[in-house]
Formats: C-alpha cells, sequence, structure tokens
C-alpha cells in the first residue's frame, strides 16, 4: 500500500474564502441576502446570461426549472440514461415521466440520433447533461426535437463552451452545481440561468416559497413589517450569504482553474496514450471542455484496476451511473440492463483518474506511473 495518496478531488479554497465570510458574519445577513445578488451578477456576466438565481444545489435548481415550466403529471421529460440521479429524481418531483435515451460513447452524453424515437406527444423538454464538463451537442439536439425545449444540466460545465457559446446560454435555461467536487464550490448550491423573462420570475418566486418578493427587498422597503404576497406553491431554495460570499471568491478564479486543469489533461494525453486498455476522455473541435473530471474507459475488470490503483496511492471513481440500473428506476419503470447499452458498458467501464486544482506535478507523474503499471 503506497504511502503517497491523491485524492480524485479536492476543493481549492484558503485564507480568500476565510475572509470573504466575515462581512455576512459581522453585518448579521446570513441567508439570501446582498452577497448572493453579487454572486448571481458575476456568475451571469460570466457566462454571458441575463439572468442568474442562485439556490442550494444544482438538483434544486433543476427543479426550480421544470416547476417554473408547470411541468407535471402525464408529461414526459427526455434525460440520457447516463448521468448523476438527480437528473431523473427532478422529473418525478414534478410528477412528470422521465424518458431515458442512450449516450455517444465518444462523449458520454445524450446521444442525439436516438432522440426522435423517444419523443411524443407527452413530450415537455429534454434535459441535456453537459457530463463531466464537455457540453452536449446542443445544435443536434435541437435539430433531433424542432421546438421541444431544452433544459442544461450544466452542473459539471461552470465556464465550459459550445461553439463560441457559453454554457448556460444554449438552452431555454441551465442548472449549474457548486458541490466540491465542482471545478468551483459553495460547498452545497446551485444556480439556475435563462434568457427568458417569464421563467426568470417563476423562478425567483418558487425559490422563496412562492413569495410575490424576496426577503431582501421587503427589509428594505419603507415598510419592512408587511409580509409578502405568496402567488405561488413553492420552496425554500434559497443560497445563503456565507455560501454567496464564497462563490464570488471562487467565480474569480474560474478561469485559472479551467486553464490549469486543461493543462494537465493535455499532459494527461501525452503520457497516457500508449496504454492499450484505456481510451482518454476526447473533445470535439469547438468546444471548452470544463474538466470537472477526467474520465476514460477502460478494458479489463475496472473495479479490480481500481483497487490496484488505490493500492498505489490513486484514489479513482467510475465516471457515474446508468440510472436504468438503479433499484428503483429498474423497478418502477420495468428496466433492463439491455435497454441502453452504450450506457451500461459505461457504468461498468468508465473511470475517473484525479484532475483538480490542489494537485502538484509531482502528484500527476505519480497518477501516471501507477497507470503504466497496472498494464
Amino acid at each position: 500500500m503506497s504511502s503517497r495518496v491523491v485524492h480524485i478531488a479536492r476543493p481549492d479554497t484558503g485564507e480568500e474564502e476565510w475572509q470573504a465570510l466575515r462581512e455576512p458574519l459581522e453585518s448579521g445577513w446570513l441567508t439570501q441576502g446582498p452577497k448572493v445578488a453579487q454572486f448571481e451578477k458575476a456568475f451571469a456576466a460570466r457566462h454571458g446570461a441575463k439572468h442568474a438565481f442562485a439556490a442550494t444545489s444544482c438538483t434544486t435548481a433543476l427543479h426550480l426549472i421544470l416547476a417554473a415550466m408547470e411541468i407535471g403529471p402525464g408529461d414526459e421529460v427526455i434525460v440520457p440514461a447516463f448521468t448523476w440521479i438527480a437528473t431523473a429524481n427532478v422529473v418525478l418531483y414534478c410528477g412528470a415521466t422521465p424518458v431515458f435515451v442512450d449516450i455517444d460513447p465518444a462523449t458520454f452524453n445524450i446521444d442525439p440520433a436516438k432522440i426522435k424515437s423517444r419523443i411524443s406527444k407527452r413530450t415537455r423538454a429534454i434535459i441535456a447533461v453537459h457530463l463531466f464538463g464537455l457540453c452536449a451537442d446542443m445544435d443536434a439536439i435541437a435539430a433531433a426535437a424542432p421546438g421541444v425545449p431544452i433544459i442544461e444540466d450544466a452542473a459539471c460545465a461552470s465556464g465550459a463552451a459550445y461553439q463560441g457559446r457559453h454554457a448556460g446560454t444554449l438552452g431555454l435555461a441551465a442548472a449549474f452545481s457548486f458541490h466540491p467536487r465542482k471545478s468551483i464550490t459553495t460547498g452545497e448550491g446551485g444556480m439556475v440561468t435563462t434568457a427568458d423573462a417569464g421563467l426568470a420570475q417563476r423562478v425567483n418566486s418558487l425559490r422563496n416559497h412562492g413569495a410575490e418578493i424576496s426577503e431582501e427587498v421587503r427589509h428594505a422597503a419603507a415598510r419592512p413589517y408587511i409580509l409578502s404576497d405568496f402567488n405561488l406553491l413553492g420552496f425554500n431554495y434559497r443560497m445563503t450569504d456565507l455560501q454567496g460570499a464564497v462563490g464570488l471568491v471562487q467565480l474569480k478564479k474560474l478561469d485559472r482553474y479551467i486553464d490549469e486543469r486543461q493543462r494537465w489533461a493535455d499532459y494527461y494525453r501525452r503520457e497516457l496514450s500508449g496504454i492499450s486498455w484505456l481510451r482518454l476522455p476526447e473533445v470535439p473541435a469547438g468546444y471548452r471542455h470544463g474538466w470537472q473530471s477526467y474520465v476514460c474507459m477502460v478494458k479489463g475488470v475496472r473495479n479490480d484496476i481500481m483497487e490496484t490503483l488505490l493500492q498505489r496511492g490513486v484514489n479513482t471513481r467510475p465516471g457515474t451511473h446508468a440510472v436504468h440500473l438503479l433499484k428503483y428506476y429498474r423497478e418502477r419503470f420495468g428496466l433492463k440492463p439491455a435497454d441502453f447499452p452504450v450506457a451500461r458498458e459505461a457504468d461498468a467501464q468508465s473511470m475517473a483518474i484525479p484532475l483538480h486544482n490542489r494537485m502538484a506535478e509531482d502528484d500527476y507523474r505519480h497518477v501516471v506511473r501507477a497507470l503504466r503499471e497496472v498494464g
């Protein structure tokens, strides 16, 4: 067992984030307030989005979008079969039905060629996941389903781009994550972006119990003791100002973080391309990968390879899971492993290796040595 451990992911936080917490702590405004508003404004500006609304997670951000679209029982939403379970769960939260589509083996993203056969009269939306930081092929998806709104699950894609356009501006709306495994973090946290004014108004209200005006607006008004009216059945999905303060600091580092990850992704490609049992991730022309994770496909018994790497001090993880193989979805919808064979293969053979902004050059060299030794 190696005494050295290279973690699969570690958030890059420090003194600047620590100091950023002082202002909200000293002001006494800890829930959604001025720091969240500043974070939203800065995030929208960085991603070229017209509106941005912070939430408690990417899951709740996705739920807000579907709820704002009034998606409900009897509706269907298309989702990729290989994604984090939250992508499908939010559809069920609304009482709608997730309809799975297999993925493109080259990108891990939804396969546009397989969408048309899954469209029905009940299809209300497509959730296109930008998995691991690589944008889905949005133009091909739109061509496969004319007129169907596309929602971006951009959990992994802060700072990513597609054909010169920023993630978060490619569909009707998008949801981002600030979980510690993402490129920038607020602990937990999420963000909705959209250019649709009506959707933006509903998202803003729904995240705050359906209130007509927000708490910070009410408290700044002439009569703060008058409670807001509530026009919608909403949720408590508000981000705290503590998270907003950290998010502002992290956002300033985003482009540097992605540039660093790109440099080390290029290093992996140079150093690992000769390993016959390892298929490295591809980046199509015109894409800016966010590199939330560096996910490969392996030949052989993946879990045995992961155990061998662990013994050598290299932490790895499966890319994510094929949702149709998970017990709840398998039993509720009568799904079979063979229904989505590419997702099934990715579930069994994908492997993320360490790539994050707390790694040193020696860490990357250690990962490369360990992978070569496996062969």
